[in-house]
């Protein structure tokens, strides 16, 4: 790990990603923290264009720093979705600054964005670890376990609704197995008919018989 000044109001530290850079003092806003430095790389010379690793910083179109030294402290700084630092990038000077853009407490990691073209060639393909992306991945990763315990629990509910239902209808048929009679006779009658359909009740069996009797004075007569 490297050595830095006691005066420097960082020092390089372990991080999720592995080595960081962490505030040792308070860094007000608008502050600069650190000059990124290295070799600038000509793209003109086919040597220079020809040089690849990750710490390359472009300048302009032909002016690039290579950064992998290590007494680039810089290097160390990683990268965040959302910073607490940016590049202060100045092509004339062919020079880089970090500077931060908002207040950095002691032990607070130093950060700043890499770009896009840094993010999908080698952020994005193993997934970015900065804080904000671990962050909305714990919360997703809440989200999804609530919604399998939801799915769960309404399957539950189904199964027990259903199990309900069969116990009734179980419990129905047993209690129906019986014919009901609806207060029939055990005479043979039911609801005050003989089963040969013949009504032989109430006012109908009476006016049967008055009319017999009628048929039989018409005869005598």
């Amino acid at each position: 790990m490297p050595t830095v000044s006691p005066n420097k109001p960082y020092r390089v530290g372990r991080s999720r990603t592995g080595l960081g850079l962490f505030a040792t003092k308070p860094i007000k806003k608008g502050d600069k923290i650190i000059r990124y430095i290295g070799p600038i790389l000509d793209s003109k010379k086919k040597d220079e264009d020809a040089i690849e690793n990750k710490y390359l910083f472009e300048l302009t179109n032909r002016w690039t720093i290579d950064g992998s030294t290590r007494d680039n402290i810089a290097r160390y700084i990683n990268h965040s979705c959302r910073p607490n630092a940016e590049s202060d990038v100045r092509p004339r000077k062919r020079k880089v600054f970090i500077r931060a853009i908002r207040n950095i407490e002691p032990g607070d990691e130093i950060n700043y964005d890499y770009g896009t073209d840094y993010f999908k060639a080698y952020l994005k393909p193993i997934g970015c670890k900065c804080d904000s992306c671990e962050k909305k991945r714990k919360k997703q990763r809440a989200e999804a376990r609530a919604e399998r315990q939801r799915l769960k629990e309404k399957a539950e509910r189904k199964a027990q609704r259903k199990a309900e239902k069969l116990a009734k209808e179980k419990a129905m048929a047993k209690a129906g197995a019986k014919p009901k009679t609806n207060g029939a006779k055990a005479n043979g009658k039911l609801n005050g008919k003989h089963l040969n359909g013949h009504s032989l009740t109430g006012s109908s069996a009476k006016k049967s018989a008055s009319s017999k009797r009628a048929s039989a004075r018409t005869l005598h007569a």
